[in-house]
Order: structure tokens, then C-alpha cells, then sequence
């Protein structure tokens, strides 16, 4: 499969606190999720990219991408649907 953006800077990625046990917090698991076992998932996430270093990289790059699934940057799918549209109405 060919790289979707290979000409994006993905240093940042090492230093995401997302990496390690804590990363499934991030993605919804495979199985059925109740939406309050989603929405408790969904405020640790954030609150993980809250202190991230890199939070402003990853937010740009999941933006960028058009990143459909998980937590990037502090927000969710829906989040960065919005920021997206935002953006393109102030163009």
C-alpha cells in the first residue's frame, strides 16, 4: 500500500505519550463499545494528549491526513471533522 503522505515530518511520533500499554485508550476496540465505556475511553485519551509534547504535531498530521479513525491530538473523529470544516470556511 503507497505511503498517504510521504512528504509529512512523522518525527514527533516517538515521543507521543499514546505509545506503550496505554495506546488502546486511543482506537475503539474491535468489539461492540457502550457509549459510556466509549465516552470514559475517550476523556482518559485526551486527557494522556493534554499533557503529550507533541499534541500540536499530531493534531496538524491526523488533520492532514484526513485520519478517519481514534483519538489524535486531543480530539476525536467527529472533532476533527469540524476543525476541518472550520478551516475550510475560513479559506
Amino acid at each position: 500500500m503507497a505511503d498517504v503522505a510521504p512528504n509529512i515530518d512523522r518525527s514527533w511520533q516517538m515521543r507521543g505519550l499514546c505509545r506503550g500499554n496505554h495506546s488502546y485508550l486511543f482506537f475503539p476496540p474491535s468489539t461492540v463499545e457502550r457509549k459510556d465505556d466509549r465516552e470514559r475511553r475517550e476523556i482518559k485519551a485526551k486527557a494522556i494528549c493534554q499533557v503529550c509534547p507533541v499534541q500540536g504535531d499530531c493534531l496538524e498530521f491526523a488533520v492532514e491526513i484526513r485520519e478517519p479513525y481514534g483519538i489524535w491530538g486531543g480530539l476525536t473523529e467527529s472533532e476533527r471533522r469540524q476543525v476541518i470544516t472550520r478551516r475550510a470556511a475560513a479559506v
